[in-house]
């Protein structure tokens, strides 16, 4: 079999995105999935996502890790397919459509995509660390000297440390640098460091925003290996958070076909 893709990145964070409104590929297969997001056998990619129609809204996002299991929302991913939809037609400037935590909606201007995500409330703040999710589960914690800082390491420590071995967790380290946030991410189900993670920049907005040394507001720049982003949120009194958006690039890479 002969499968189209395009080759997807928002800030560094790169996925294989696949047009599946025909439903035609074998998403049971979890090593394909493996295989295609491999850097050396394969695409490469921290991700693929499928397109899937669905009736009442505009489409449907199906995400997979780069293990090969479906996985929770992924926010620069959610980017990347709007733009893809739009490249297709299937969308204009705004859409409204469903990922595995619920209804999305998101706008294209400028080559920038601004996505909605959930609210957020529930959030856990601890000593060293603040616990959130934001379509997927985040711990965050500030640190100094980021740049230098063994995320690899640290974040892979507490992945797997007794509370979050089972399920996961991604894991954020942050740092305010000037006027915006600097924030580097772990993420499950890659086991690795990202360029970028759009669930884990609004995780650590958030975050900073109840962090009473971070004089910050309900718009956040933020930094991240892979490019810069933004978001914007409302503030409500007990720890909650609605009307969040996460905006940045999503740049078509490529396309191709792979035979399987």
């Amino acid at each position: 079999m002969i499968i189209p893709f395009s080759k997807y990145q928002g800030t560094g964070n790169d996925f294989v995105i696949i047009d599946n409104r025909k439903l035609f590929f074998p998403e049971s297969e979890k090593a394909l999935i493996e295989r295609l997001c491999d850097r050396r056998f394969g695409i490469g990619a921290d991700g693929l996502m499928l397109l899937q129609n669905k009736k009442g809204l505009d489409f449907e996002m199906v995400y997979f890790n780069s293990d090969g299991r479906e996985s929770s929302m992924c926010g620069n991913g959610g980017r990347c397919i709007v733009d893809f939809a739009f490249r297709l037609k299937v969308i204009k400037e705004r859409t409204h459509f469903i990922a595995i935590d619920g209804e999305h909606e998101a706008v294209v201007k400028n080559n920038l995509v601004s996505l909605k995500m959930k609210d957020v409330s529930g959030i856990e703040i601890h000593p060293d660390f603040y616990f959130l999710n934001t379509g997927s589960p985040h711990y965050v914690a500030f640190v100094e000297h980021l740049e230098g800082f063994n995320v690899f390491e640290q974040g892979k420590k507490i992945r797997n440390n007794s509370r979050f071995k089972a399920e996961g967790t991604n894991v954020n380290f942050l740092e305010m640098q000037g006027n915006r946030l600097f924030v580097r991410t772990y993420e499950r189900g890659v086991e690795n460091e990202t360029l970028s993670c759009g669930t884990g920049v609004t995780a650590a907005a958030l975050a900073a925003s109840l962090n009473e040394a971070f004089l910050v507001g309900e718009e956040i720049n933020i930094k991240t290996l892979g490019g810069d982003l933004k978001v914007r949120f409302k503030k409500l009194p007990d720890r909650c958070f609605s009307d969040i958006w996460l905006e940045g690039p999503a740049q078509l890479v490529y396309t191709g076909d792979i035979e399987i």
